[in-house]
């Protein structure tokens, strides 16, 4: 079993965080490589920690394994800032030996100091891994579905 510590990201982790995001984003979930200059301005941007963070898990030799991503919003219901953890990913070779379990742990205990009101997440349907492990760390199913709109689609018709 790897030990991993679980870390905010730093600047000196950009080449393997985005390694580990494109396989999330192509690998993973199976969708189109996102132009360069794009995915390098959103790690820089999350690096700033302003509209949201991310923690890494690294190897005692320090290699980075998994990411975590939180951004930061507001919930009018609740009168109150709530992060939302819009990406948890390990990679393969280290599922099921703890890593995922400190990125969210970490997540979660981010917001509780910063004072979110909620931390909150989707994962996809036919994740049934993801969806127990959220289950197992006390995650409440939502009754609220979500709904997404390419916002270009259609105007000017």
């Amino acid at each position: 079993m790897t030990q991993v510590t679980v870390r905010e990201a730093v600047i000196q982790d950009i080449s393997q965080l985005k390694t580990l995001m494109l396989a999330y984003i192509v690998d993973f979930y199976q969708y189109r490589q996102p132009e360069d200059e794009k995915l390098n301005g959103l790690i820089h941007h999350l690096l700033e920690q302003k509209d949201g963070i991310q923690f890494v898990a690294e190897t005692e030799e320090g290699k980075l394994v998994g990411f975590t991503t939180l951004y930061f919003t507001f919930s009018t219901l609740r009168a109150s800032k709530v992060a939302v953890l819009n990406d948890l990913y390990v990679i393969e070779a280290e599922r099921g030996q703890g890593a995922a379990a400190k990125l969210f742990a970490a997540s979660k205990g981010y917001a509780a100091r910063h004072g979110y009101a909620n931390l909150t997440w989707t994962t996809a349907k036919d994740n049934l891994r993801a969806q127990a492990f959220y289950d197992k760390v006390g995650g409440d199913r939502s009754d609220w579905l979500t709904y997404s709109v390419n916002p270009t689609i259609g105007i000017g018709d």
